[in-house]
């Protein structure tokens, strides 16, 4: 079974005197990654591991980071609200996170909506893509500031396998002038957290900060509940046997998270796709650095970033946010 799961994490390091972010934490891969990171930052002083659960319901983060502090006995586990799919939530958490926390060690953006209706954001992207990708990449840029003053920070992306069948349409990114396809607009959005991945490596070459993607596997969350296979007789009788077999629980989905977060092996490793506890290659079009360039410049644009400079490869990332301003 660990062949196909990739097992546990093997790193036994801890996160003492760290602040970790995890988003989308108060259930599935997020609320384990969040469980697993604070017990590994339980010590009876201050200097242990903080996590921050940043989740849209904050009724639900509060009961999870509340369940999390009982069951690790780590009560540097907090609750805060983030909307992915407002950019004011966004600025607004990102503005308490700049103001209140000494330092941010490891950003976790593991949120993520899947094969939704069409539905829009707030602002008026298409779902997916504005949670998965732009919301991400808004909070991202936001905290960089605060990653890069805290060392040897690390920012990982949770993106997917669906990645490898993803496609960019430049024209029509936002769907509206296409017919709504949920499953391409997933994979779409999860492609997308490749090359962000990619592109933010390569700006931050220089700094201590580094920037990797990773598929977690599949796992039994609520994040499959639009996709209706638990409503087809075919999928359930037929399909569903050999399904389970493959299927990971969340604590052993949040596992290449955890990994990728703590382990020393890793520091200094940057623009990297890990498929489960193991670095691979992404798909041909998620190495494609002028597709990442591109990408970037439209995230900016469509968010409301800024960038005060011309960038070179390897050279800080450098943004204003105009909201700020």
């Amino acid at each position: 079974m660990d062949s196909v799961s990739g097992g546990s994490c093997p790193s036994k390091a801890t996160i003492h005197g760290k602040t970790v972010i995890v988003t989308g934490a108060n259930t599935g891969i997020g609320k384990e990654t969040a469980r697993e990171l604070a017990r590994r930052g339980k010590v009876p002083n201050p200097e242990g591991g903080r996590i921050i659960l940043a989740c849209r319901d904050l009724d639900k983060c509060e009961a999870a980071a509340k369940e999390i502090r009982g069951d690790t006995l780590n009560h540097h586990v907090d609750a805060r609200l983030l909307d992915l799919a407002s950019l004011k939530s966004i600025r607004a958490f990102a503005k308490k996170i700049m103001e209140e926390e000494e330092r941010v060690d490891i950003l976790i953006n593991n949120a993520a909506v899947m094969r939704c209706p069409h539905w829009t954001t707030e602002d008026g992207f298409e779902m997916q893509l504005g949670v998965n990708h732009l919301g991400h990449f808004l909070l991202t840029n936001l905290l960089l500031e605060k990653l890069k003053a805290s060392g040897a920070s690390r920012v990982i992306n949770v993106s997917s396998l669906a990645h490898i069948v993803g496609h960019l349409d430049f024209e029509d990114l936002n769907w509206e002038r296409r017919p709504y396809d949920a499953k391409a607009a997933y994979c779409q959005s999860k492609l997308a957290m490749v090359l962000f991945t990619r592109e933010l490596s390569r700006r931050l070459e220089g700094t201590p900060v580094t920037a990797n993607s990773l598929h977690p596997g599949v796992a039994s969350t609520e994040l499959g509940r639009h996709t209706g296979m638990h409503k087809s007789i075919f999928s359930s009788t037929v399909l569903g046997p050999f399904f389970w077999l493959l299927i990971k629980t969340p604590k052993l989905a949040a596992q290449p998270s955890v990994y990728l977060a703590v382990a020393p092996e890793l520091s200094g490793v940057s623009g990297k796709y890990f498929n489960a506890l193991r670095e691979k290659d992404p798909a041909p079009q998620a190495q494609d650095d002028e597709a990442a360039q591109k990408l970037w410049a439209y995230s900016a644009q469509l968010v409301g970033l800024e960038e005060t400079k011309a960038l070179k490869a390897g050279s800080p990332v450098e943004i204003t946010d105009p909201q700020s301003s």
